[in-house]
């Protein structure tokens, strides 16, 4: 494992095609990437949808063991390695942060899909026997109309891939825009997660993103409870350890630098909150990720 973590641009995969998107066969795509350091992180989405081999996938610490028609969602920022075995096919696609921001007209309409969202426990799908074949025709579409040519060659490709998502949430069953109170509680939550990947390095209490919201700090952690089953506190210390650990990789940097970049004047509370949230050490999640394949 090398020191640091690359972080890669969408130009770092693209060739022929607009540098906003790529849409690849799985197969020939990996070919071309056979030197890219592993773990890293993108500064893009990435969706791998495969229909052939095996092996394990690791998103944030999180190993997924492949199968054929498992689907992988990743958000820009999120760190990623794989070891595969066998012969892998499938599909891959890359879109940057403003592919979609010329075309929609509400830019947090992507927001409505939750395994956009940079979340583990969202970002794996298997799809059924019954959806596989439609799935396929529209990654399909999406490589063909990627690598095609005309006027409307981009809106095209942004239209199938929209299918493609509310697709797959339907398949997940979820609703887009339902004006229930169940939706408005989705949607705090949802906000109360964004706002803690902007502000989790400065505010670190559940008052202060209630705040922020419009609500209270017990209607705030009643939604978590409800949405996932963690209280609003276990949230914000749950980001802050992600990217602890994210950190915990580059081996430049010490416990006491790391707690730094993220805001502690503390080591040692720093490194308290982190046994809390994880049941170790710092330097003992340090050391396990040596005996961990990405």
């Amino acid at each position: 494992m090398k020191h640091d973590i690359p972080v890669y641009d969408i130009c770092k995969f693209s060739y022929s095609q607009e540098d906003d998107i790529i849409a690849q066969p799985l197969a020939p795509y990996l070919k071309s990437m056979r030197k890219l350091h592993f773990p890293h992180r993108h500064d893009f989405y990435h969706l791998i949808f495969f229909t052939n081999g095996s092996g394990s996938h690791t998103i944030d610490f999180e190993k997924f063991e492949i199968t054929p028609f498992h689907c992988y969602f990743m958000a820009p920022g999120q760190v990623h390695g794989w070891n595969f075995e066998g012969n892998m096919d499938g599909y891959v696609i890359n879109f940057s942060t403003d592919f979609f921001k010329s075309f929609l007209l509400n830019n947090q309409y992507l927001n409505n899909f939750t395994f956009l969202n940079g979340r583990v426990q969202h970002s794996v799908l298997d799809i059924d026997e019954q959806n596989r074949l439609y799935a396929k025709e529209l990654l399909d579409r999406a490589v063909t109309q990627a690598n095609g040519a005309g006027k409307f060659r981009l809106d095209k490709l942004r239209i199938t891939l929209l299918e493609f998502f509310i697709f797959i949430s339907e398949i997940k069953g979820e609703s887009i825009d339902v004006e229930n109170r169940e939706s408005h509680n989705k949607t705090v939550f949802r906000n109360f997660e964004e706002l803690i990947d902007k502000h989790y390095l400065e505010l670190r209490l559940p008052k202060d993103y209630a705040e922020l919201l419009f609500v209270t700090p017990s209607y705030l952690n009643a939604i978590c409870k409800e949405q996932i089953g963690l209280s609003a506190g276990n949230l914000i210390r749950n980001r802050i350890v992600l990217e602890a650990k994210r950190m915990l990789i580059n081996l430049k940097l010490t416990v006491t630098q790391i707690a730094y970049e993220l805001n502690f004047s503390d080591n040692s509370y720093f490194c308290k909150l982190f046994k809390n949230q994880e049941g170790v050490s710092p330097e003992t999640f340090r050391k396990s990720l040596r005996l961990k394949s990405f």
